[in-house]
């Protein structure tokens, strides 16, 4: 039997040692409890990207809120102790406020509209991203929150005496509630079942398949029928780890979260559709607003959508973007 030259050793022990150093592992965390279409994508999509790199990156999921908040998470990416997070667009407002401004409040009246518009926005708001300091897959639709609560809310006042959730710096939400003289409880995402459990709040704003998946539908009995605000969701990882991955694993990455997020986008407009029958069947009671009711929150909607442009929470250009092709939608 021969035995190994020392070269060939060293050859071996260098080559173990640099599949070693080079390998990254990526720590992200979300809100989104495990199980989740959501969650089953982004695991296949990372077990794809570590088969395809021989080990190189490796994803580490911490799902179901274990981490904090949308916030916390974000905090944690800034002291390097996560690399990445999936979190809903809104709460990237104090990094990058143009990639929350589809949720201006009564934006779209169609999801025709909304594709028309993330079609030629969405590529941008993702890029102007990464001059902020991160690196991201694509949108993925959250869809048309609307208002859930224990109680019948038929109008502005119905509201008034309600106590009403309102996710934590959520500059859209504090003006929309501001601009209807509504003192709403600010809640992070993972408090809110808490809070409706114990009765701190009663009244909450999500998707169908959000009030499913976080379990929130089983604590309220009413849903007004008129869609609020559009919302979506996003990978995000700091560009910093990112750029530490060779040229090669980067575009690997890119691709397969990419195609992955294109599939949850995709997915997650069925299940909003399917949440909904789901939701009726459950014994949820769907409200529908008067005509004077409606027009008195959109006025609301404008009142809140002027105030945030006052106060400069978008860019001039991009507010006037979105404006101008929801405007060539419309003719």
């Amino acid at each position: 039997m021969k035995t190994l030259r020392p070269f060939s050793l060293f050859f071996i022990l260098a080559c173990l040692l640099s599949s070693t150093v080079n390998a990254r592992t990526l720590k992200i965390a979300t809100v989104s409890p495990d199980g989740t279409f959501w969650m089953q994508e982004m695991r296949a999509a990372a077990n794809d990207i570590k088969a395809k790199t021989n080990g190189r990156v490796v994803f580490k999921f911490y799902p179901g809120g274990v981490m904090g908040s949308d916030e916390s998470v974000l905090r944690k990416i800034r002291i390097g102790q996560l690399q990445g997070g999936a979190v809903t667009a809104g709460s990237m407002n104090k990094v990058a406020p143009d990639l929350s401004i589809y949720e201006l409040p009564y934006l779209f009246d169609s999801l025709e509209q909304v594709d028309y518009v993330r079609e030629r926005m969405d590529p941008v708001l993702v890029s102007s991203l990464e001059q902020k300091g991160f690196v991201s897959f694509g949108l993925a639709e959250g869809g048309f929150s609307y208002m859930m609560s224990s109680e019948p809310l038929d109008s502005v006042a119905s509201v008034r005496a309600q106590k009403v959730w309102i996710p934590s710096g959520s500059d859209v939400g504090e003006a929309v509630f501001e601009s209807a003289d509504i003192s709403p409880v600010p809640l992070p995402l993972a408090d809110v079942m808490t809070g409706l459990q114990t009765g701190l709040i009663n009244t909450v704003i999500t998707s169908p398949i959000g009030a499913i998946a976080l379990q929130w539908h089983t604590r309220v009995s009413y849903m007004v029928d008129e869609p609020l605000t559009y919302f979506s969701a996003i990978l995000v990882v700091d560009k910093k780890s990112f750029n530490k991955l060779s040229e090669e694993d980067q575009n690997l990455v890119r691709e397969i979260m990419g195609a992955a997020f294109e599939r949850i986008d995709a997915q997650n407009r069925k299940d909003n559709i399917a949440a909904r029958e789901a939701l009726n069947k459950q014994g949820i009671k769907f409200i529908s607003l008067s005509p004077e009711s409606a027009e008195e929150w959109r006025k609301i909607g404008e009142k809140a959508i002027k105030k945030l442009e006052k106060e400069n929470k978008y860019s001039e250009k991009t507010y006037n973007d979105l404006m101008q092709h929801l405007n060539d939608i419309k003719k």
